[in-house]
């Protein structure tokens, strides 16, 4: 039972990956997170102030269920398929990340400086998550999707369009984390 606890090896997760993919693919379907979002905000009547949300969304059910499927899968892996949640990681960058004030690095995948309910309560901590939230759901909807359905359905798809846009997330990521997340922390 000790490899319910471990990660799966990317030479059983990866073929699963794949054969998911080729399933959507011959039912004409495209994966992706951030199209539930839209499908949602349709469902509570948003598309009476906007033309973007006024399309079938009952054709988009199935991916709802996939976002059923996210949030039970991870409930089901953090609370009964996990034994440790700490996170192994370059004592360097755990050093460098307690100068930054995360006490707890590598203990965790979500670090409480940025996690913690008392985010909520501090400006600056609110002021990041909506700026950042507004620029991720910007960034979104004007690659034409998120990172899992650009590179995920996308590459698979061998789409042109997702290829720039994965390089341009990666791009993105790399900025992050090197220029401008050392001036906000």
């Amino acid at each position: 039972m000790n490899w319910i606890y471990n990660p799966w090896p990317w030479y059983v997760s990866g073929p699963l990956i794949t054969l998911v993919m080729v399933a959507l693919l011959m039912a004409g379907k495209r994966f992706g997170m951030s199209s539930n979002l839209r499908t949602m905000c349709t469902i509570c009547g948003a598309g009476k102030t906007s033309g973007f949300f006024r399309f079938d969304w009952k054709a988009q059910r199935w991916n709802l269920v996939v976002v059923l499927g996210v949030i039970i899968g991870g409930f089901i892996a953090a609370h009964f398929l996990s034994t440790d949640p700490s996170v192994t990681i370059n004592p360097k960058v755990a050093a460098a990340l307690k100068i930054k004030g995360f006490e707890n690095a590598g203990e965790g995948y979500m670090p409480e400086l940025l996690f913690s309910n008392e985010v909520l309560t501090d400006p600056k901590g609110l002021l990041l998550l909506v700026i950042g939230g507004l620029l991720v759901g910007f960034g979104a909807r004007y690659a034409g999707g998120c990172t899992s359905g650009h590179a995920i359905s996308g590459l698979s798809d061998l789409q042109l369009p997702s290829l720039i846009a994965v390089i341009g997330f990666f791009i993105g990521g790399l900025v992050m984390v090197h220029f401008l997340f050392p001036l906000l922390f």
